[in-house]
């Protein structure tokens, strides 16, 4: 027997039993897929940040977080040097301190050069970042891609699911220039 009505909670309030999926950030079934969407990125962002970091360690003896592995491997992307600027525009990055600490560790540790003076620089990886770079990927594919090989259907998953990230990607990028552009600024109190 169905519970009565008198007993039942008011409509979005969760039963006894069910998962309160409400708060703050999500207070109607599309704002709780959105959040629920947010945590899951981030849980992904933190665990293939820790996954390059070890990939990383494992093929080159050294320590370096996500960022800058990634920053490596685009710098080998296409196997041409890249300038600064470009290196930020395929990373959708725009803290060029952070960048330019990352660049300047990846150099000191082996794996890139700088050819060019300040203004007109341009980065590459050396023999080292190569053979880094390498590694990395033949690590890559026996311990990750073999795991997503065996996924049915895969291949569809993965690029439905860049489609749909790049997609997340442009309306995050025009929510926070509409943010930024409405901005309230107060004196701090």
């Amino acid at each position: 027997m169905g519970r009565s009505k008198a007993s039942r909670p008011p409509a979005g309030v969760p039963g006894p039993g069910d998962l309160d999926q409400r708060w703050h950030l999500a207070s109607t079934p599309h704002e709780v897929n959105v959040t629920e969407l947010e945590f899951a990125l981030m849980r992904v962002r933190e665990s293939f940040e820790r996954w390059q970091g070890e990939c990383f360690a494992a093929a080159s003896g050294l320590s370096a977080s996500g960022s800058e592995n990634a920053l490596l491997h685009t710098i080998r992307l296409h196997e041409r040097a890249k300038p600064l600027k470009e290196l930020a525009r395929l990373t959708n990055r725009d803290d060029v301190p952070n960048m330019q600490y990352a660049l300047r560790k990846l150099t000191k540790l082996g794996l890139i050069e700088q050819i060019g003076n300040r203004s007109n620089a341009v980065y590459q990886v050396t023999d080292k970042g190569r053979e880094v770079s390498d590694l990395y990927a033949e690590l890559r594919r026996r311990h990750l891609i073999e795991f997503t090989e065996v996924v049915k259907d895969m291949d569809e998953r993965l690029r439905q699911t860049t489609q749909t990230l790049n997609l997340l990607s442009g309306i995050y990028e025009q929510a926070a220039r509409v943010t930024a552009t409405h901005q309230r600024f107060t004196d701090g109190r």
